[in-house]
């Protein structure tokens, strides 16, 4: 299991402070931790939270997954893994347990079982609707089922194709915007293909332990020079909700300033998988 942790707090008026917490995080981010190398659709690389800035009595969690996606990686591109189910949790007493728990399972199905090619009649059509309606001409096709504290709240839901080129997906933002779900709970909820958005010298970092903009002061000097995001043209794939803060507050009240006993949630998300698969 892989997890990242964060503490948010919920201020009035998007009023909020964001802070890491450290401790038992483990096997995460960008592939460095060894034993999640070896598995990298359940790799969560960064977790966001926030008071939404064009709702502020929601909440807004991001989790990325699946890191260093090459656009041009195909034929089989980067899906999201049917045997992993990836999870965002919210502790509201402070006992570093969830009290709120937001599970996605994902199914991929094949409009040819006998081809594995992404797309295999011509460009991907947008035929998505707010039920969730699959992607026309998309041979492989994922959607998603959403549980809260073990009950299902939504199924069927698609998952945009990711962004190929301009022949596959000629008009991707209309694909990423129909991936935008409205559930009767009043969350939003995407799961898809994004940008990248950290920034990391990763190539530096791991040629033994460089900084370029302290190149000269290393055991091994090289010219100084400006940092490079290595994560920059590579995509994750992203599961972001925007959730109602009364429905993560310990009271189920909304919160009426920083300070107040209800404010402080800590949020955290990963991935598990079945410890045994029966045949």
């Amino acid at each position: 299991m892989t997890f990242k942790r964060k503490a948010l707090t919920l201020g009035a008026v998007g009023l909020m402070a964001v802070t890491s917490v450290g401790g038992a995080a483990v096997a995460s981010s960008h592939r460095e931790a060894p034993g999640i190398a070896k598995d990298p659709t359940a790799d969560i690389t960064d977790l966001y939270a926030f008071v939404s800035p064009d709702k502020t009595n929601t909440v807004t969690i991001i989790g990325n997954w699946i890191p260093f996606q090459e656009p041009g990686g195909g034929p089989n591109f980067y899906p999201f893994d049917d045997s992993a189910h990836y999870f965002l949790r919210v502790d509201n007493s402070g006992d570093g347990v969830e009290d709120v728990e937001f599970v996605f399972e994902f199914e991929t199905t094949y409009s040819n079982p006998d081809s594995f090619l992404y797309s295999g009649y011509g460009p991907i059509e947008d035929e998505s609707d707010p039920q969730g309606a699959p992607f026309a001409q998309a041979n492989v096709e994922q959607t998603y089922t959403v549980l809260m504290n073990g009950e299902e709240i939504a199924t069927g839901l698609s998952v945009p194709p990711d962004n190929i080129g301009p022949r596959t997906t000629p008009d991707y933002d209309s694909y990423a915007d129909d991936g935008v779900h409205k559930l009767d709970n009043g969350m939003k909820v995407f799961a898809g293909q994004r940008d990248d958005p950290f920034f990391a010298d990763v190539a530096s970092i791991f040629d033994l332990g460089g900084l370029r903009p302290f190149n000269d002061l290393h055991l091994l000097p090289l010219p100084k020079e400006g940092g490079v995001d290595s994560l920059s043209a590579f995509n994750v794939k992203s599961i972001a909700v925007q959730i109602p803060i009364d429905m993560l507050t310990n009271d189920g009240m909304e919160v009426s300033a920083p300070d107040a006993a209800n404010a402080v949630v800590g949020i955290w998300g990963g991935t598990t998988r079945l410890a045994t698969t029966v045949l």
